[in-house]
C-alpha cells in the first residue's frame, strides 16, 4: 500500500489548501506593491511588506515547462507513471506546480490552459487542461 502524502496546513500554506477544499484556488497579492505570489508566505517576496491578501484565481493559465517522471518520485505515486509536473503561470502572474491533464506529445511552452480540479489522497488538488 502507498503511503499517503499530506499537504502542509500549517503557517500560510493552511489557507491555501482551505480554499483548495472550498473548491478556489486562491493566491496572495500584496496590499503595498500589488505583487501575486504562490506559494504563500508571510511577506511579499518582492517588496517584504507583511499586507498580504487572498485572490480567486479566474482559471486561465499558460504552461512554462515540464518534465516527465518515468519513474515516481515518492512510492504514493508509482502506479501513476508516466506523469508529468508542470510550472505553470496563471493568468493573474503567480506560478505553480500542478500538472496538466493531456498527452505529454500535445504539451507546448506558452500553450493556453483552464484550470481543473482533481483529487489525490482525499485532497482537492488544482489542475489544469489545454484551453
Amino acid at each position: 500500500m502507498n503511503a499517503k502524502v499530506e499537504p502542509d496546513r500549517n503557517g500560510p500554506a493552511g489557507d491555501f489548501w482551505a480554499a483548495l477544499d472550498e473548491g478556489q484556488l486562491k493566491f496572495q497579492r500584496c496590499r503595498a506593491c500589488g505583487h501575486a505570489q504562490l506559494p504563500a508566505r508571510e511577506e511579499c517576496v518582492n517588496c517584504l511588506e507583511a499586507d498580504l491578501e487572498w485572490e480567486a484565481a479566474g482559471g486561465e493559465a499558460k504552461l512554462i515547462s515540464w518534465v516527465v517522471y518515468h519513474r515516481a518520485f515518492h512510492d504514493a505515486f508509482k502506479d501513476d507513471v508516466p506523469y508529468n509536473v508542470a510550472v505553470v503561470e496563471l493568468a493573474e502572474g503567480p506560478r505553480l506546480m500542478s500538472n496538466i491533464l493531456a498527452e505529454t506529445s500535445a504539451l507546448k511552452i506558452d500553450m493556453p490552459l483552464t484550470l481543473d480540479y482533481g483529487e489525490k489522497f482525499g485532497q482537492t488538488i488544482p489542475q489544469f487542461r489545454p484551453a
